[in-house]
């Protein structure tokens, strides 16, 4: 008799697509706004800033950046909790969900601590820089005072995951748009000084993000608690000590994805301080190509974070087939999407790099970097959502090293060769016609992006073939086993 496995797989109806599409949406837009909310709290901080000095904006772009970086790789540490979680709703253990929310819960505020400790020595950086007084000043206390955050950051992390793997995104947009509304209010009486406060010009910005980090977390405790989507699992419902063996698993999934979430971040981040030698008009393209092209990250981001929920709700009940499934119309989404949103970037790059400035320069270079990046969001949306598909299978090493080879062994080296330093070459690459004599700037680094981003796409998607194959042919063993075992 033909085996399960070498059976041929009939494709799938247009019927169940479309379900499972309609599914990873109901999923992911909630997401997506609220990504958008969290990242207009730094669009409206930034303009604020902007408009009480130069010194101000200055100071507070220096301490986001640094305060980005951080935060970030915080989040991927933190993601753990998404794939355990989304396992237990699948195979109905709700009865496991507390006791491991409570110890991720641990696991951020003994993290948060140590990313806050983290945050106040990185102020160091700002001394080797030729910044003014004043700009120095915003810098480091933009810094010193938003570390305090951190603890509370980590936490919200925590119940994000817990509530997005429940199937309830639109808790976390709910309190992401309030929040947003009162980061824009305390902004504007911080920093401006209005109902009696003295202005504080950009350290009001710092405030602000204190108080609305905490604010998050408090609100969507105060959701979750009166939710009864929550009542089950909630696991405020006792106390419970730290457990080292659980504090130990949960760090062992979570770190590789932190690692790779610093590896993106903080490529970027050293793309910025490498143009800046070029001057103030490669600067300020890199960050419009970066901002737009961060905008547009957003909805493959959430399609990641969708799916990741998707496949462990389906490996948790035991069906590798629906995993494998849903992690493909994931992909294909996301790349359809990625089409679009290439085609779009390509047709209108000067008019988008017209709407952030009116130097024609300026316009000139970022419609220049525009253009490779609507080449890039093939592998960009391909990269981030086989990602989210891969640790829902409880795998987050492999593409830990898949992203670390992308951006710090092609992306980043490869980008100083065009960027900076052709001469640095190898004689064989300088041979060829197409290799660059002089420095492409900022230009040379977003090529290298769209070269990374590529071993990273297709290393993934290749990653994701391999895993599902391998979950898929432990099914036929597991259902013939259970054939065998019944009377």
């Amino acid at each position: 008799m033909t085996s399960l496995s070498a059976r041929p797989n009939p494709a799938p109806s247009a019927a169940p697509v479309r379900a499972e599409i309609r599914a990873l949406w109901l999923l992911a837009w909630p997401i997506m706004v609220g990504q958008l909310a969290n990242i207009g709290m730094s669009v409206a901080q930034v303009a604020m800033a902007g408009h009480a000095s130069a010194q101000d904006l200055a100071g507070v772009s220096l301490g986001i950046s640094v305060w980005n970086m951080v935060i970030i790789t915080l989040m991927g540490v933190m993601m753990s909790v998404n794939p355990l979680v989304a396992h237990h709703v699948g195979a109905k253990e709700l009865d496991q969900i507390p006791h491991l929310v409570r110890q991720a819960l641990w696991k951020g505020m003994f993290l948060g601590l140590l990313a806050g400790g983290v945050l106040q020595c990185s102020t160091l950086i700002f001394d080797f820089m030729a910044l003014e007084p004043a700009t120095h000043q915003v810098a480091v206390g933009f810094v010193q005072i938003t570390s305090f955050a951190l603890p509370a950051f980590a936490a919200y992390r925590v119940l994000y995951g817990y509530s997005a793997s429940m199937g309830q995104t639109k808790p976390m947009m709910a309190v992401a748009l309030g929040v947003l509304l009162l980061n824009i209010l305390l902004s504007w009486v911080l920093v401006f000084g209005h109902w009696g406060f003295a202005p504080q010009g950009g350290l009001g910005c710092a405030w602000s993000t204190l108080l609305c980090v905490w604010a998050n977390l408090g609100g969507l405790l105060w959701w979750m608690r009166r939710s009864p989507a929550f009542a089950s699992t909630w696991p405020l419902a006792q106390w419970e000590w730290p457990h080292w063996p659980k504090l130990r698993s949960l760090l062992k999934t979570g770190l590789p994805i932190g690692v790779t979430y610093f590896a993106e971040t903080s490529a970027f981040a050293l793309i910025a301080l490498l143009v800046a030698r070029f001057g103030s008009h490669q600067v300020a393209a890199h960050q419009i190509a970066l901002n737009f092209t961060s905008l547009i990250f957003m909805v493959p981001l959430s399609l990641g974070v969708a799916v990741l929920t998707r496949v462990g709700h389906a490996l948790g009940a035991g069906d590798p087939r629906a995993a494998r499934f849903r992690a493909w119309v994931g992909v294909a989404v996301a790349l359809g999407f990625a089409l679009v949103s290439a085609s779009g970037i390509a047709a209108w790059r000067t008019q988008i790099a017209s709407l952030y400035t009116d130097d024609t320069v300026v316009v000139a270079l970022a419609a220049q970097l525009l253009l490779l990046a609507a080449v890039f969001q093939l592998s960009d949306a391909a990269q981030v959502v086989t990602s989210g598909a891969i640790r829902g299978y409880k795998i987050t090493r492999a593409p830990m090293w898949v992203q670390v080879l992308a951006f710090w062994v092609v992306s980043l080296p490869l980008g100083y060769v065009l960027g900076v330093a052709p001469h640095l070459a190898p004689d064989w690459l300088r041979a060829l016609a197409w290799f660059p004599t002089q420095p492409q700037q900022a230009a040379g680094f977003w090529l290298a992006l769209v070269l990374g981003l590529t071993v990273a796409g297709g290393g993934l998607l290749l990653l994701l073939r391999h895993v599902a194959r391998a979950h898929l042919a432990d099914a036929p063993v597991s259902a013939k086993a259970n054939r065998a075992a019944a009377p």
